[in-house]
């Protein structure tokens, strides 16, 4: 494969002296966490989606969930006291974050977003994340990550 880019959130990574390892996968169409939890040889538990998501009023969040689970948004508008979640269409998304949906990083978007993240990430050892493009994942430690980003702790997965 090829070398893994220079991506807002590698750099902002680098920026910070976070330690990272960087792992190329071939993204599929739909193929979600299950294609790079196997490519990558790791538990899917561990690989972390970030979800674009808007609130009733339109305002945009991120939410960071195990890929190996889904997002209660019902639970998720009452922890974080909104009337109602749900996911934003592709393109708005990509407007939001800066990102290609299915290459969206938690990590140096467009513009600051919220995010919330389910609490039992922050239990793991090692996180993969998207690392701002399609078929590339970052992996750190969960406690780097919220040292580098606001994170709101939140249980909402559903198995």
């Amino acid at each position: 494969m090829s070398k893994a880019p220079s991506t807002q959130a590698t750099r902002l990574l680098k920026q910070a002296g976070i330690p990272f390892t960087e792992h190329l996968y071939r993204y599929q169409d739909h193929g979600g966490t299950r294609v790079s939890a196997q490519e990558l040889g790791v538990e899917e538990h561990a690989v972390i989606k970030t979800l674009v998501m808007e609130d009733e009023q339109g305002a945009p969040l991120l939410i960071l969930m195990h890929g190996d689970r889904e997002v209660s948004t019902k639970e998720l508008a009452r922890q974080i006291g909104a009337r109602s979640v749900q996911p934003c269409k592709p393109e708005v998304a990509n407007r939001h974050s800066g990102y290609l949906v299915g290459g969206t990083s938690p990590l140096g978007t467009k513009k600051a977003l919220p995010i919330h993240a389910e609490a039992s990430i922050f239990d793991l050892p090692r996180i993969y994340l998207n690392g701002g493009s399609r078929g590339f994942l970052v992996g750190i430690a969960p406690k780097d990550l919220e040292g580098l980003v606001k994170v709101n702790h939140v249980s909402v997965a559903i198995a």
